[in-house]
């Protein structure tokens, strides 16, 4: 959760923070600060709010003056959101100010210790309790900051991103992680502090991503030390070229990322095949799967772990690999995979997908799994994150950065990578006949191309969002590939519009939910002609029997669903099991126009952050 930005070097500090802020407030957004030295004392604003209402805060009460700064914004966990909880947070000396990411598990009894010492606390933050643990751990053994902070986190229990600032050693800051992702981008004599990259790439095009456990101390014009947390032992830093452009994380004449980012899907889609998928020469060619191709195929069966939109991604997996492969799938949220003791072996391949590479259920689940033995691949979208680097093999969905909390080009890149891998290994196993291989390898290369020619019902997503923009409940229909699709597109509408929606098997309606319909109830239906077409026919033909509102995505050209809904959005045909890539895309726009229809953040909807990096 949380965004954290630093700056160390010889520009003015508060443009590059409140600029990186802003990049960062997909992250977290219910308040914000930060703190500058003047080389004389620490200058702190902070805000419940918006960055841009810090912007407004600190250019009024403080001077903004000074190359050292750290900033910070929030998703609340300890302490509501206000201004006395927002971030930094300084010590009772005044000396220390940190901002952080993450949760201190056993704060309360570091608190009470604290207090029986005489230190006196104003929020109702852990992070207070951590930058004066820090404090009282450097004048009881009298150490400098680095080794304070060294000592301090061994005694802490949780996931942390932190950087801290210490005026009496002003040219160094301080960073460590555990759980929550942080990277340091490296210029000429500055460096600079980010949860990502977005911060400072127009400053520098190399960073440098923390391992857990691991801290680092930033000095002005000195090479920069990482050390292990828990014996001091030095790691060579590994130096990153960035993989992301300015270009990508700027709107680019859009409303809105959530807008932009549908809008990408037809090129980051054809940017997750380009190099891997030869239709031509009925290729797949993967590396993280060619060099582990044996331990795919000796499968007894392959569990997907993922949560959110990942978890519905890894839905569609399942019907595509056990459909292509016949090998056996399950697929388990990550939050309640690592707490039912699940049964895992070295006959096992887990494959675990998070967009940020950051999800902190997902990282749990993939150590427990490693422990008893499985092989675990990752499919993520973020470059150098901590899942690409706790797997032992994986695939980048090369989705660009997606800023936007709701995700949208991450759901059909995921089910790229994924279809790929389960024809990659039908054609191994032989389980596929070379026509249907060949098929559907030309007709994945053709996805982008039907994408783009969804993304034509815009205009009619839009009208029909006027219609139901104040419906307070809504269901989604799918079967079989689709069921997934209606379960994501349930997800969209109640992210960023705020109205209940659900999403079920389109036979589960007669099993309890047909209780609810009536003539106020909106019933999204996905309908293509490929698939379980006649079952879905009499599906909508049982809603309309008892008045309900039929929402349908047809394939281009359908009469018998247009004689009965009320509405009809057309997509272009695609193989049943390639679907889910199409069908997707209008429920993204309905989801989206609903939203700005009644007024809501829709890239920056209420509660929710973009990378849930705490549990």
């Amino acid at each position: 959760m949380c965004g954290i930005v630093g700056y160390i070097g010889f520009r003015e500090a508060y443009p590059i923070v409140i600029k990186g802020l802003k990049r960062l407030e997909y992250r977290g957004y219910d308040s914000a600060g930060l703190m500058l030295f003047d080389g004389t004392d620490l200058k702190v604003s902070k805000t419940k709010g918006k960055v841009s209402d810090l912007e407004e805060k600190s250019a009024k009460e403080i001077s903004t003056n000074g190359t050292i700064g750290i900033g910070h914004t929030r998703w609340a966990t300890h302490g509501v959101p206000n201004d006395v909880n927002s971030h930094p947070h300084l010590s009772n000396s005044g000396n220390l100010a940190i901002v952080h990411n993450g949760i201190i598990e056993n704060y309360e009894p570091l608190k009470k210790e604290l207090t029986k010492r005489g230190y006196v606390f104003h929020s109702d933050t852990d992070t207070e309790v951590l930058v004066n643990l820090i404090e009282d751990v450097q004048k009881k053994d009298n150490l400098k900051l680095g080794k304070a902070v060294q000592v301090a986190l061994n005694q802490v229990v949780g996931a942390y991103a932190i950087c801290v600032f210490d005026k009496q050693k002003p040219d160094e800051i301080v960073v460590a992680r555990l759980g929550s992702p942080l990277a340091i981008g490296v210029g000429e004599n500055e460096f600079f502090i980010a949860s990502d990259a977005s911060p400072f790439i127009e400053y520098t095009s190399n960073a440098i991503y923390l391992d857990d456990e691991e801290m680092a101390i930033v000095r002005l014009n000195k090479p920069l030390k990482i050390r292990k947390i828990k014996d001091n032992s030095l790691v060579d830093p590994y130096v990153q070229e960035l993989q992301m452009n300015l270009e990508q994380i700027e709107k680019g004449g859009y409303d809105h990322f959530m807008l932009k980012e549908i809008y990408e899907q037809p090129s980051v889609i054809r940017d997750t095949y380009r190099g891997r998928l030869h239709a031509n020469s009925g290729l797949i060619q993967m590396s993280g799967v060619e060099d582990n191709l044996e331990k795919f195929l000796h499968a007894e069966r392959i569990l997907i772990i993922a949560c959110g939109t990942s978890w519905h991604a890894g839905l569609v997996a399942e019907y595509i690999i056990e459909e292509f492969a016949r090998i056996p799938v399950e697929v388990e949220y990550a939050s309640e995979f690592r707490y039912r003791n699940p049964i895992i072996t070295s006959k096992d391949v887990v494959i675990a997908i998070s967009q940020s590479g950051e999800t902190a259920d997902t990282l749990a689940a993939i150590k427990l799994a490693k422990e008893r033995g499985a092989f675990v691949f990752g499919v993520c979208n973020v470059v150098g994150s901590s899942i690409s680097r706790e797997t032992h093999a994986g695939a980048y969905t090369h989705a660009g950065p997606e800023i936007g909390v709701a995700s949208t080009k991450a759901f059909t890149t995921q089910i790229t990578v994924l279809t790929m891998i389960a024809l990659r290994l039908a054609k191994a196993k032989g389980t596929l006949s070379n026509s249907d291989f060949f098929r559907y390898l030309q007709e994945l290369e053709l996805i982008p191309e039907k994408v783009s020619e969804a993304l034509n019902t815009n205009e009619m997503a839009k009208t029909i969002a006027a219609i139901y923009k104040d419906a307070q409940n809504c269901l989604y229909l799918g079967r079989g590939y689709n069921f997934p699709v209606a379960l994501e597109g349930a997800l969209k509408l109640k992210e960023i519009s705020y109205i209940h929606a659900e999403g079920y098997p389109a036979a589960e309606m007669k099993h309890g939910p047909i209780a609810l319909i009536d003539d106020k109830m909106p019933v999204i239906v996905i309908a293509p002609k490929q698939g379980h077409y006649d079952k879905v026919v009499s599906n909508i033909q049982e809603i309309k029997s008892r008045s309900g509102k039929i929402i349908a995505i047809v394939t281009k050209g359908d009469t018998q669903v247009k004689e009965l809904a009320d509405h009809v959005i057309e997509i272009p045909e695609t193989s049943d099991a390639l679907s889910p890539l199409i069908t997707t895309i209008p429920l993204q726009l309905l989801s989206y126009h609903i939203a700005v229809l009644r007024g809501c953040n829709v890239d920056q909807p209420r509660n929710l952050a973009k990378s849930v990096t705490v549990e």
